[in-house]
């Protein structure tokens, strides 16, 4: 199991770069997009994460989708990321366009080589559009048979869900599917040290205006929206050795989420001693407590 890599305490202060048209930020070692409220960073080790992330959970959801999608023609991934999900999707349906948005492209390596840049994955259907969901999606009414975003509970202010879901029931055709997959914030159980890490997240994530736990909502968010046969399922995924391969997998991925989650641990003022400790003692309790981490899967259809 991967351990904590050690970080140099930074001043408070933080330094503005700016990588092509993007502002940068860096804080305690780790580089963000500034200028929005995300709270996870966005380098290559994120983004590494986040490829990992996503096999991880290909495997625990048993493909790609849930929504009852029948030879789509156009496809939308909002908040793309590594545009992992967006490629694969291309590849399972050659006949579609596919397209990944969010606000920058994937971060390169030193040799130029994006950490995603696989020739496997580099389907003619697929292209890459920059847009902020948070400023509304940069495409007509009715554009695409089916809208896909993931794991933005990190990245979506709390007064701001419902325009987003909105945004994403505005581009799907009428018949179209609009699928919406988020973690819970917290495991099943929550240990001390989980619990203790999960409150010292939450103040700084909610100076951003972001509340995690509004992921719980995302049905009710879908309903308003007017979509009709909302579906919403709940998988809980083991994490830690107790739970065989996925969850031997799942622990990396939590361990790894600890490790870019750091910077805003020390922002509230923990040491790296502490947060070592605590990451120390939550694996400990993942197998004493067999942890689990839950995930929403929520999906609509727009009326036709």
């Amino acid at each position: 199991m991967l351990r904590f890599w050690p970080f140099r305490r930074k001043p408070d202060r933080a330094d503005i770069s700016a990588s092509g048209d993007v502002p940068r930020r860096r804080l305690f070692g780790r580089e963000y997009t500034a200028g929005i409220p995300y709270a996870l960073p966005s380098d290559l080790g994120e983004m590494n994460r986040l490829d990992f992330q996503h096999f991880v959970l290909r495997q625990a959801f048993k493909g790609n989708y849930a929504a009852p999608l029948h030879a789509p023609s156009s496809i939308l991934d909002v908040g793309c990321g590594t545009g992992r999900w967006a490629k694969e999707m291309a590849l399972i349906f050659p006949g579609a366009n596919v397209v990944g948005l969010d606000i920058k492209e994937p971060v390169t390596d030193e040799q130029g080589q994006s950490s995603t840049s696989t020739p496997d994955l580099l389907p003619e259907n697929y292209r890459f559009v920059s847009g902020n969901i948070l400023e509304g999606l940069p495409f007509p009414d009715a554009s695409f048979d089916f809208v896909h975003q993931r794991l933005l509970f990190f990245a979506i202010p709390g007064d701001r869900w419902q325009f987003v879901i909105n945004e994403l029931c505005r581009v799907t055709r009428p018949g179209g599917w609009v699928e919406v997959v988020e973690g819970h914030y917290g495991y099943d159980p929550m240990g001390p040290a989980a619990q203790y890490i999960a409150d010292a997240m939450l103040p700084a994530m909610q100076k951003r205006g972001i509340d995690p736990r509004n992921s719980a909502n995302l049905g009710q968010f879908l309903q308003q929206a007017g979509l009709q046969q909302v579906q919403q399922r709940m998988v809980k995924l083991p994490v830690g050795d107790w739970g065989g391969r996925l969850g031997k997998l799942v622990a990396v991925d939590v361990e790894t989420f600890i490790q870019s989650s750091k910077p805003l641990l020390l922002a509230q003022g923990m040491s790296e001693s502490d947060v070592t400790q605590l990451g120390e003692t939550m694996r400990q309790e993942c197998e004493r407590l067999h942890y689990t981490w839950p995930f929403y899967i929520v999906y609509g259809q727009r009326p036709g």
